[in-house]
């Protein structure tokens, strides 16, 4: 593939306006371009107003009729800031326990109230997991079907009481509504 001439790529922290085939107006500060796949982020005003937020936007070059460069920027950009490996690490493998164990709720033919009941629990308390169609909150509480506040079994004391506090507020049939 030949190097990209005049006009065929964007520097990192030059303001660009583009006209989308919709006719749609972006404009905003080039974050990254990619000239194989011909794709452009920018960051722009946020389009919730607040001030302290921007909004990124990846923009297919091959679906814009029009783009301007507004200020193009020479100097070099700052570096990039460091990542944390560690903590994406960690969160990508919380992601696929969280997405593993919905896929076993659904193959373990829990119904749709106690796949949702257990999304609600382990919002607020990550120590929550499946034994078979029941769920088991601490290794302390155990919830059985139908997923009422009369399933929740365990050792009297606040680990109980804060389940079954949740499983009252988000009762099935509510849950269900949801």
């Amino acid at each position: 593939m030949a190097a990209p001439g005049p006009g065929e790529y964007f520097s990192v922290g030059s303001h660009v306006s583009c006209l989308t085939c919709l006719g749609q107006r972006l404009q905003g500060e080039v974050v990254a371009f990619d000239y194989q796949s011909r794709m452009l982020t920018l960051k722009c005003a946020s389009s919730s107003g607040k001030p302290n937020l921007c909004d990124i936007i990846l923009i297919n070059l091959a679906y814009v009729s029009e783009v301007d460069i507004i200020n193009d920027r020479t100097e070099t950009p700052p570096p990039l800031a460091s990542l944390n490996v560690s903590k994406l690490a960690t969160r990508a493998r919380m992601e696929k326990e969280d997405k593993l164990s919905q896929a076993y709720a659904i193959s373990a033919g829990v119904s749709v109230e106690g796949q949702q009941l257990f999304q609600t629990i382990h919002k607020t308390i990550k120590d929550c997991k499946w034994q078979e169609k029941n769920i088991v909150v601490m290794d302390d509480v155990i919830i059985s079907p139908p997923y009422q506040v009369e399933n929740c079994k365990g050792k009297e004391g606040s680990a109980l009481s804060h389940v079954r506090k949740i499983v009252s507020i988000c009762p099935v049939a509510f849950c269900s509504r949801a």
